[in-house]
């Protein structure tokens, strides 16, 4: 069983409910190590001095911050406690605001909150009134060094904390020049906005999230498995899921034909569905002209080897 990332209490008001904070997501990344290609033995990282060329110990690492290129003022590691915050190993909710309020791009990582034993009644007390008023808490949260911004709202049994993006990390999508005119100025008739709604109608369904993969990492694992029954690290791997989408859009694209044939067809693209190209021909079995001078060569240079001188007989 997964262990948690530190028990504490789940604050709100004057009601305190313990808690343990497990993560709420498992990653399934591929990690790589870096070999030299010479004799595939493994690449070590080191800590260098950038002026000497020397490894430098751990213990002689400080942290610091550069104000101006190649200007730094050094930290103490008590500074930095100073600067966390003193509530570890709790939840504080701060105040209740309404969860359509939040921007999905503020979510940044999911975790769990799970009750301790005893503790089931402030916990299902807090996840139902949650799910009545439609509303997110608040919260700040200590995770190891650092105070994170969150929020706490229900889903299912459970109440998930999801560390919030602070305002000053979201990117002002005004900077990106975006189009803000109104449809009509785009030359997007209401014929073609009807046709849009209908095609959208007839793609949707409920969400399933177990019907996504990542397809990229399956490719891979594919990729390692061929490696591994070739015994070698120099096999190529033929790629036979390159292609082409034949449904890019842009706006010179005929979007009323595209919206017609959609419909008609009621086409559907999960994440699934792959478009696979055709293999391309054979080589010719002809060989090249270097391949045929250089055979040549090599036949030349073996009959051009003399043979051994014959001994003198002795007079």
């Amino acid at each position: 069983m997964a262990r948690p990332i530190w028990t504490g209490t789940l604050s709100f008001g004057l009601l305190n409910v313990p808690i343990r904070l497990m993560s709420g997501e498992r990653r399934n990344d591929l990690h790589f190590r870096m070999l030299d290609q010479r004799s595939n033995t493994p690449v070590r990282y080191e800590r260098v001095n950038a002026d000497t060329g020397e490894e430098v110990p751990w213990k002689e690492i400080v942290k610091a911050f550069e104000y101006q290129k190649g200007s730094y003022v050094v930290l103490e590691e008590e500074d930095i406690r100073h600067a966390s915050s003193d509530a570890h190993e709790t939840v504080e909710i701060d105040a209740f605001v309404d969860g359509k309020d939040i921007s999905p791009a503020y979510y940044e990582k999911p975790y769990v909150l799970v009750p301790a034993k005893k503790a089931e009644k402030g916990y299902v007390l807090l996840r139902e009134t949650l799910k009545k008023t439609g509303k997110v808490g608040i919260a700040r949260v200590v995770i190891r060094t650092r105070e994170y911004l969150a929020a706490v709202y229900p889903q299912g049994d459970a109440l998930l904390l999801n560390l919030l993006r602070y305002a000053a990390e979201i990117v002002d999508v005004g900077e990106y020049g975006l189009p803000d005119k109104a449809a009509a100025d785009y030359r997007i008739s209401p014929r073609e906005m009807d046709m849009a709604v209908d095609l959208i109608e007839s793609m949707s369904g409920k969400w399933k999230p177990t019907d996504y993969r990542d397809e990229f990492r399956d490719k891979l694992r594919k990729a390692i498995e061929k490696r591994l029954k070739s015994k070698g690290v120099t096999t190529t791997v033929d790629d036979d899921d390159e292609h082409t989408p034949e449904n890019a859009t842009t706006n010179v694209v005929d979007f009323m034909a595209l919206l017609k044939k959609s419909i008609g067809a009621k086409e559907r693209t999960p994440a699934t569905k792959t478009v696979t190209a055709k293999a391309p021909a054979k080589a010719s079995a002809k060989k090249s002209p270097a391949k045929k001078v250089a055979k040549k060569a090599a036949a030349k240079k073996t009959t051009s080897r003399k043979a051994p001188a014959k001994r003198r007989r002795a007079s």
